[in-house]
């Protein structure tokens, strides 16, 4: 495709990769918004480049992208950590938890919620370099520019974060039923189905919670499929924003507006594949311990989506770091 000719043919061209573009940015950042922060700072930055010699243009979108992604990953770090949303702000956070239809499309396409849960556990730099070449095949040349380290140290990376996200024992008969269960509940969860919810609960189940997680006039045990299937109506709002991940191994659910993890609920299934007990914990020690992971891995990668399979070296119009990096933001 010939390089485009004026700023209106450059417009043109990044409308045309914007759908993946915000993929990029959104499995770099975990946030919608932040994500559509960080490509519209990238078309600023294109439309203020010279851009005649790029021969690539896809795959220069994309990098300016994550390196804008990059830079808001990074001022996460340097802030303080936040607190743990209390129980109003919970629904009012889960009450935009699920995206428009546009959105929720791009989610459906290119990351689950669990995979931004997961991600969430990494460093801004282990994110980068496995959400770049493991999902979008960039080569570790590039993701090395983009980090300032060298390939090797971005292929280690990577390396590191894939060992973070998947848990290694695969996925024997039980554990895929257990799962089945956990993401039937969390269904009918979202959904307020009570005749789904009452054929997964067992007749004895008991459900715990900490008092952080819960007003005042809600106790912290309930035993009993009926008590517990209205109760989970009631907190439908909620569940909206739930993800089905592995915590320390089992299957359970992350509550994760915007894909940070704010209370885990761990379901115990039983032979019958009924639930026996949902404990739900907000505590920010507990989750922060709790080994977060995938139950399988490699999701469905994008290979070939930006153009950089095959090419030992950027395509040109690429700035690598430094200097020249500086001059085509510009």
């Amino acid at each position: 495709m010939s390089a485009p000719k004026n700023l209106t043919d450059l417009a043109q061209r990044f409308d045309a990769d914007r759908r993946h573009l915000r993929s990029v940015a959104l499995q770099l950042l975990g946030s919608a918004a932040d994500a559509d922060d960080a490509v519209q700072a990238a078309w600023l930055k294109a439309s203020r480049a010279d851009f005649a010699a790029v021969d690539n243009l896809t795959g220069w979108f994309t990098t300016i992208t994550a390196r804008e992604a990059v830079d808001q990953l990074r001022a996460r770090k340097r802030r303080a950590e936040q607190p743990l949303a209390t129980p109003d702000e919970l629904d009012r956070i889960a009450a935009t938890a699920s995206p428009p239809a546009d959105e929720e499309a791009l989610l459906t396409e290119s990351v689950s919620g669990a995979l931004l849960v997961v991600l969430d556990r990494l460093s801004p730099a282990q994110r980068v370099a496995f959400v770049l070449h493991d999902v979008f095949a960039v080569p570790f040349e590039r993701i090395a520019g983009l980090l300032d380290r060298s390939p090797e140290a971005a292929k280690k990376l990577a390396s590191r974060a894939r060992a973070r996200v998947a848990h290694p024992g695969g996925e024997p008969e039980r554990m895929a039923k257990h799962l089945e269960v956990v993401e039937a509940f969390l269904a009918a969860s979202r959904g307020g189905d009570i005749t789904g919810l009452l054929a997964l609960l067992a007749p004895d189940v008991v459900r715990r919670v900490d008092r952080t997680l819960v007003p005042g006039d809600v106790p912290t045990e309930l035993r009993g499929a009926g008590r517990v299937a209205e109760e989970t109506r009631r907190f439908a709002l909620r569940a909206r924003a739930g993800a089905v991940v592995l915590i320390d191994g089992a299957p359970g659910i992350a509550i994760a507006p915007n894909g940070h993890a704010e209370a885990l609920l761990l379901i115990a299934v039983g032979t019958d594949d009924r639930i026996h007990a949902i404990d739900i914990t907000g505590d920010a020690g507990r989750i922060r311990r709790a080994a977060l992971t995938l139950p399988s891995w490699p999701i469905q990668q994008h290979h070939g989506r930006i153009g950089y399979q095959g090419q030992e070296k950027p395509p040109a119009g690429l700035p690598a770091t430094g200097r020249e990096r500086e001059h085509h933001a510009r």
